[in-house]
């Protein structure tokens, strides 16, 4: 029972951060050094990523009109605006197939560490501040989805790229920033993150599944279901306070958070490490 109360405290965690741009990466190593659930390493590492399918549900459901291409209702089945939306999604998604897939390894082994993931969140974090004040007085070229190129759908690929790399930066931080760049607005940016998240977030879960080999025993299955359930519900409420939110409001309270965040992590291990 204890650690389904952990698995829950993690499924929350994982569907506030995975969503705001404030890196669940730097809140899941905070949360583990004070709540580890009582697992093997092995299944920690896949529970961490497969916990996220939860949160990927919650934007299916959402979004399900926006997404899903068909329409059964109408003569016309197909709906071509939301194929070509998808083309995009798979060129955003290049980036990482390339290069961020055949060295997940080597970048987890180099940055997955307190300092990376510190620095990630202090940068973005100032980037986050940088660009909102750089677009204050400046309107929004691109307002909807529909208004994003193939070019631009394949540079936030390399943002997002950027984050699969660094550990701390957040995908849909990176990906937001990148979107920003280009003068697409914040509602579309949001919506073209939590889109992109679909295939790159199933994608990574099912890649630890078959790498684990679905080996799970009974406890470690309600660890991972009640985590995913919790996860899914939270995402709900935090996406749709999201898209709420910065309709009226930039991000720029997200980056100071972050570069809070990330000198708490710096003095916290610091600190930790320091020989009595």
């Amino acid at each position: 029972m204890i650690e389904i109360l952990k698995a829950v405290l993690f499924g929350i965690v994982q569907g506030i951060t995975e969503w705001l741009p404030i890196s669940s990466t730097g809140h899941m190593i905070l949360l583990d050094e004070f709540i580890s659930l009582n697992v093997t390493p092995e299944f920690m590492d896949a529970f961490l990523v497969v916990i996220q399918f939860g949160s990927i549900l919650a934007v299916v459901v959402l979004f399900w009109n926006k997404i899903f291409p068909f329409d059964f209702k109408k003569k016309t089945i197909i709906k071509k605006d939301i194929f070509v939306l998808w083309f995009k999604i798979v060129v955003a998604c290049i980036p990482a197939i390339i290069i961020g897939l055949p060295f997940d390894d080597l970048f987890s082994q180099l940055f997955y560490n307190y300092v990376c993931v510190a620095i990630a969140l202090i940068v973005f974090g100032i980037l986050f501040i940088l660009v909102e004040n750089r677009n204050k007085k400046t309107a929004p070229r691109i307002t909807e989805l529909s208004g994003i190129t193939y070019k631009m759908a394949f540079i936030i690929g390399i943002w997002q790229l950027i984050a699969a790399i660094f550990p701390g930066t957040s995908r849909s931080g990176a990906t937001i920033i990148g979107a920003l760049l280009l003068g697409i607005s914040r509602t579309a940016a949001a919506e073209f993150t939590f889109f992109l998240a679909i295939p790159v977030m199933f994608g990574a879960s099912l890649l630890k599944l078959l790498k684990f080999g679905l080996a799970f025993n009974a406890a470690e299955w309600s660890i991972l279901l009640v985590g995913m359930a919790v996860a899914f519900a939270v995402s709900v409420a935090v996406i749709r306070f999201l898209m709420g939110y910065i309709k009226k409001h930039d991000f720029k309270v997200f980056g100071w958070y972050r570069i809070a965040l990330g000198f708490i992590v710096l003095a916290y291990f610091l600190l930790w490490e320091m020989p009595q």
